[in-house]
């Protein structure tokens, strides 16, 4: 007999379930199993005297045990499971579990030090299946605009690209670092007169930063296209791609997702509201007090981005704002600049950076004595070169999968939400 998921069972039909007994209660004339797949769970009601070879089979079986039941499902008005329980004929052990070392009342490290076990809920299952949406959602809106994607190389000859700091890697007889974006391989793309390419892979950052929206090893959808006149085109685009997730996720999930995290997934009107920096430091001083402290001046901070958020959505009403006109200190060399200021963004949402984009500076010229400004000349030859036989003005931007989602469901910490985390203290499992 085949599997049959939960979700799919017939009434009274002779079925196969398999899945985690995610709880096992022994009474004195039954034993009842909560048995959970991915779509769902039900109860299996064994009768002591009548199934005495299920009873033996699952004597001193714990729970998180793998089963397998043959029987039939049946409605019922005294389960509260739905409604329905499952009456078994036969029952396989498939693997069984020892006591479980954690629970949900164990703190976060200690969690992850068995996180196989820790993402054995419903909850997190759901927190992955709306990633998917979300990454599905705007994948399926760049193949509709004529995108491609590409797969750059995570391995890479030059420890410069955007500032932040690399990991060193052995690489036969000589050094590489891992990727922290692939940001030269996309303009390298639009060199090649691709003009619109995509890409969802890993990116490495070996900053020590212990905060819960940092970690050295993230998952980065990331974007550049060709003949823009201004990076008001790159905006537009953004907007446009975060619309089309949101919806994916919304007609998906939307029911779950607030009955789970008590949150409500909001599709957003466009534009979104923008702002230069200055005269957002202007707004949340006279607004909250708030003075950007001196060594972020022309930038923001994660305070900053807290209040930028409270203010558009007093100002706006609106989950979403845009930050223009950063000092050119504080901008990637490869920003295209108007009278010396930087033709990019930052996108901050529920308090949270998610993106920085920008036009990119496509003249060879110019580009080069920018790298050199930042003291890049001799790292970033090979870059340079992608500009010398001609390169369509372009823009583009990245947004981290993982604090998307996190943001999205209200989870405090990528640590919680991502598969696996990785951090300056952890590297297994």
């Amino acid at each position: 007999m085949e599997r049959i998921l939960i979700e799919k069972l017939m009434e009274n039909e002779p079925s196969r379930i398999s899945g985690w007994a995610q709880k096992i209660r022994d009474t004195k004339y039954m034993i009842f199993v909560i048995l959970e797949d991915r779509t769902g769970s039900i109860q299996v009601s064994i009768d002591k005297e009548k199934n005495q070879d299920i009873v033996k089979t699952l004597d001193g079986v714990l729970a998180n045990s793998v089963l397998s039941f043959e029987g039939k499902m049946v409605k019922s008005e005294y389960v509260k499971q739905g409604g329905k329980e499952f009456i078994p004929e036969s029952v396989q052990v498939l693997s069984s579990a020892a006591a479980i070392p954690i629970d949900e009342t164990a703190n976060i490290d200690t969690r992850l030090d068995y996180r196989w076990i820790d993402l054995r809920s419903q909850k997190n299952h759901l927190q992955f299946a709306v990633q998917t949406a979300f990454v599905d959602g705007m994948r399926q809106f760049l193949l509709d605009e004529d995108f491609v994607e590409i797969h750059t190389p995570k391995l890479i000859a030059t420890a410069s690209e955007s500032g932040s700091d690399v990991f060193e890697v052995k690489y036969f007889d000589r050094k590489a670092y891992l990727a922290q974006s692939p940001q030269f391989y996309k303009q390298m793309a639009m060199a090649a007169g691709f003009e619109r390419i995509f890409e969802v892979a890993p990116a490495f950052r070996a900053e020590n930063s212990n905060t819960n929206r940092h970690t050295t090893e993230f998952t980065s959808f990331d974007l550049e296209f060709a003949y823009i006149d201004s990076f008001e085109d790159v905006m537009d685009m953004e907007e446009r791609l975060i619309i089309a997730g949101l919806e994916n996720v919304k007609a998906k999930y939307a029911k779950e997702i607030k009955e789970l995290f008590d949150v409500d997934v909001v599709i957003p009107t466009r534009p979104f509201p923008r702002i230069k920096l200055a005269d957002l430091y202007a707004e949340l001083s006279k607004r909250y007090g708030y003075v950007i402290p001196e060594h972020d001046v022309g930038d923001m901070n994660a305070e900053t981005e807290k209040l930028t958020s409270r203010y558009a959505m007093e100002e706006f009403g609106h989950e979403f704002i845009f930050i223009t006109d950063f000092a050119k200190t504080k901008r990637a060399f490869y920003h295209m600049r108007s009278n010396d200021v930087p033709q990019g963004y930052d996108l901050i949402w529920k308090g949270t950076e998610i993106t920085t984009g920008a036009q990119r500076e496509h003249r060879y010229e110019i580009i080069k004595k920018q790298a050199e400004e930042k003291g890049l000349g001799k790292d970033v030859e090979f870059y340079l070169e992608f500009f010398k036989y001609g390169c369509p003005p372009h823009g583009g931007f990245a947004i981290g999968v993982d604090r998307l989602t996190m943001l999205l469901l209200g989870i405090p910490s990528l640590k919680e939400e991502m598969f696996i985390f990785r951090g300056p203290s952890r590297l297994t499992p």
